[in-house]
């Protein structure tokens, strides 16, 4: 493990490097502390983030520009919104669409859906894989190494694009680690309506569980609308109650990019962590 000195937010921040999975490439694993984290002898939520070298250094981020995740929580920490959490930034790798593509909702698409994907990418999807490795790994790592509270409603996940999409589908197969998502422009269209539909069929049951959608209107992002209007009917039609265990907002003017997430990254943030917004 290494300490990372972090130039822009305060709080501690830890990397873990290569680490192995079974099956797949191995990766870096980031673990974000809140500044009162020494100073306190509480436990945290823990919220595991997608795409983690985007998330806390801008010098490692895709465009140059990070979420932004530390100091939207150290401003929602003074500001009282929140006590605190742990982040978990779990970097990808080469294969990342694989890796973040839902597996079971792919083989149920037609043989020819599926030799498409397989062309373009070099494979079958490999997420299955990745999320057992983070709920039967590193989730029980992280428990056992840092102060958190492991229970499923202090447990969150969550991404951007494609990681919006593996964060759902986190949820819906492990409903019982992942209390809450947050799927900031949930990239729809690789799997279209059939996509939304598998989902929207297996939601988990409202009452223990929170979950975030947006979308914006520019770029990759105007595509996105009328499935997220799908999906938004099969959050109500499970239960959902849009500003209490559900929340669905448009960013008008927004694009497809880190730029456009960051500005954001407190609103979800808050949502998943329990807050109101």
């Amino acid at each position: 493990m290494q300490t990372i000195e972090l130039s822009d937010a305060t709080g501690f921040l830890e990397r873990y490097a290569n680490m192995d999975i079974p099956g797949l490439l191995p990766r870096n694993v980031d673990v974000w502390l809140p500044a009162n984290y020494h100073s306190s002898s509480e436990a945290f939520p823990v919220i595991y983030i997608h795409d983690g070298q985007n998330v806390f250094d801008p010098a490692l981020a895709y465009i140059g520009v990070d979420l932004g995740v530390d100091e939207a929580l150290e401003n929602l920490i003074a500001t009282q919104t929140i006590n605190g959490a742990i982040v978990v930034g779990i970097w990808n790798s080469e294969q990342r669409i694989r890796d973040y593509l839902p597996a079971k909702p792919f083989y149920t698409a037609n043989a020819a859906a599926q030799a498409q994907f397989v062309a373009a990418v070099g494979g079958v999807p490999l997420s299955d894989q990745y999320l057992a490795w983070i709920v039967k790994t590193l989730k029980p790592q992280i428990d056992a190494t840092y102060r958190t509270h492991p229970e499923p409603e202090h447990t969150s996940i969550m991404g951007a694009s494609m990681g919006g999409i593996i964060s759902l589908y986190a949820l819906v197969e492990y409903p019982k680690v992942f209390g809450n998502a947050g799927c900031l422009s949930t990239h729809w269209p690789i799997g279209a309506s059939p996509l939304v539909r598998w989902f929207g069929q297996r939601l988990p049951k409202p009452n223990k569980h929170r979950l975030y959608f947006d979308f914006g209107t520019e770029g990759l992002d105007a595509e996105y609308e009328p499935y997220q209007r799908e999906m938004d009917g099969w959050m109500q039609a499970a239960g959902y109650r849009q500003s209490r265990n559900w929340l669905t907002k448009k960013f008008v003017g927004a694009d497809h990019s880190e730029h456009a997430w960051r500005e954001r990254i407190e609103l979800p943030l808050a949502f998943l962590l329990g807050a109101s917004v």
